[in-house]
């Protein structure tokens, strides 16, 4: 690898954390792929099991609070949804990110982290892509397929939610210039390829990563797999990035094939409803792919928690009661909802969305209920095939699985597409609460206002400023 001069990178980003640094400028230093194991690069990529810690350490940084274990679930994306009020607190600590203000004091170093870690991680998939080809013979059975297809699904991925982000609208704007999508190793900025490019790579990482791991993916027999990019994974990406081109077809046979597989299932309202200690919170049954967060009770329920009443509550992230009677319709119906009957609770005189209280009184590891965060679930699934059916009462049937579940009232037959519009937009509101889902739906429907928002909004107000550290070393936005 040709070493890159150190002082041109600290100018590109003075940011990027040490494993970038060591990857870029070829040191031959430490990889870290575990806080408790590190070894040397050569000694890394000539092993298979080197080839697995690395991916390790590419999951252990999407668990970071800039990324998913934080900013682009419950946090920063949850906030810019309005899912959480700025008044409850004495001080709210998010002031201008809820207000959609990008450059004000609190939500900057959310975007830059966002942004940074985003491709610091892309870069590390790209490290184990870049080395992994012509090495078929140290892996055992179907290993090499899975470990190339996971990179190559989380490189999609990553780049997915950052063309989200920081991207305009596909169907408002497919020609306009987005992000860069990376696939080398290194820190030097490159010029940002349009929506509509962004999203297509996006695509033809996604087809390879099928193609290697198409009947070779065990997640069927291993339930940890759902804490991988695994195959069904894949497919329910593609679906989100079919549906976000407009390309409802390719979506929607996309999500058949995971709600199909009969691999995942809506959640039973009975383990929702169970005792505390056991309830199932996120509903597991569902996660197409999830993230493990060991340290997450840290910024969920102890130091300046989101989600407990603590002496400081500047960082709580909730609503008052009445707002969530609101969200979950309980004056027509909603009061038996799940998500809000036995996850909406008081701590103290706050009520807070509970998903991620850390209650779980297992012994099987594999089955854990605490310390994981959903990124893909099954409803999203029913709610793609919803809006994709050819009529407003062939969606319907998709939705009332959902509600059913939920235990609210189905809908009757016989209603118009914009009412069936009107309830898709209900359940995104309602199941993707404090998951970071809700905003890219929004944006996607270029809607003018949001729930418990009074401000109107346009297309741009959707978009994230790039961070001015790219910007100022990178010229080619313009």
């Amino acid at each position: 690898m040709n070493r890159i001069d150190m002082k041109t990178n600290i100018k590109i980003y003075a940011t990027l954390t040490m494993l970038l640094l060591v990857l870029s400028t070829g040191c031959k230093k430490f990889l870290e792929v575990d806080p408790k194991s590190t070894i040397g690069e050569e000694e890394l990529f000539n092993s298979e099991i080197g080839f697995q810690q690395a991916l390790t350490g590419v999951y252990s940084q999407m668990a970071g609070r800039e990324l998913y274990g934080d900013n682009l679930t419950m946090g920063f994306s949850s906030l810019i949804a309005q899912n959480y009020s700025a008044s409850l607190s004495g001080v709210f600590a998010f002031p201008t990110t809820v207000a959609l203000n990008f450059k004000g004091n609190d939500a900057i170093p959310l975007v830059s982290g966002i942004w940074t870690k985003g491709y610091n991680t892309i870069a590390a998939t790209n490290n184990i892509l870049g080395k992994i080809d012509g090495k078929q013979s140290i892996f055992t059975g179907d290993h090499f397929a899975l470990v190339k297809g996971e990179a190559l699904g989380l490189r999609a991925y990553l780049h997915f939610d950052l063309l989200r982000l920081f991207g305009a609208n596909f169907a408002t704007n497919p020609t306009k210039k987005a992000i860069p999508f990376r696939t080398e190793l290194n820190a030097l900025s490159k010029v940002p390829s349009t929506v509509d490019e962004v999203s297509a790579l996006i695509l033809a990482d996604l087809k390879t990563a099928e193609t290697l791991m198409k009947g070779k993916d065990p997640i069927s027999t291993e339930k940890n797999r759902r804490f991988r990019m695994n195959y069904y994974a894949i497919k329910a990406l593609q679906a989100r990035v079919y549906l976000f081109r407009g390309d409802k077809v390719n979506a929607a046979a996309a999500a058949t094939e995971v709600v199909n597989s009969g691999i995942f299932t809506l959640i039973d309202p009975k383990s929702v409803a169970a005792p505390a200690a056991s309830r199932n919170r996120t509903f597991s049954t569902e996660q197409v792919f999830a993230i493990r967060v060991k340290d997450m009770r840290t910024w969920v329920e102890t130091d300046n928690a989101y989600f407990k009443s603590v002496s400081d509550n500047r960082k709580n992230l909730t609503r008052i009661l009445t707002d969530f009677q609101t969200l979950y319709e309980t004056g027509s119906g909603g009061g038996t909802d799940i998500r809000f009957a036995n996850l909406i609770e008081a701590d103290g005189l706050t009520y807070f969305c509970t998903k991620y209280w850390q209650t779980w009184q297992g012994t099987v590891e594999n089955d854990r209920l605490d310390q994981n965060v959903s990124l893909m679930r099954l409803s999203e699934l029913y709610y793609i095939l919803a809006e994709t059916a050819a009529t407003p009462d062939e969606g319907l049937i998709f939705l009332n699985k959902v509600r059913e579940k939920r235990v609210i009232p189905v809908i009757a037959a016989g209603i118009t597409a914009q009412r069936l519009s009107d309830e898709i937009t209900k359940e995104y509101q309602k199941d993707f609460y404090a998951e970071g889902q809700l905003f890219y739906y929004y944006k996607r429907k270029v809607a003018n206002r949001m729930q418990f928002s009074s401000r109107n909004l346009t297309e741009a107000s959707y978009i994230v400023p790039v961070p001015d550290n790219e910007l100022e070393f990178n010229p080619n936005y313009n």
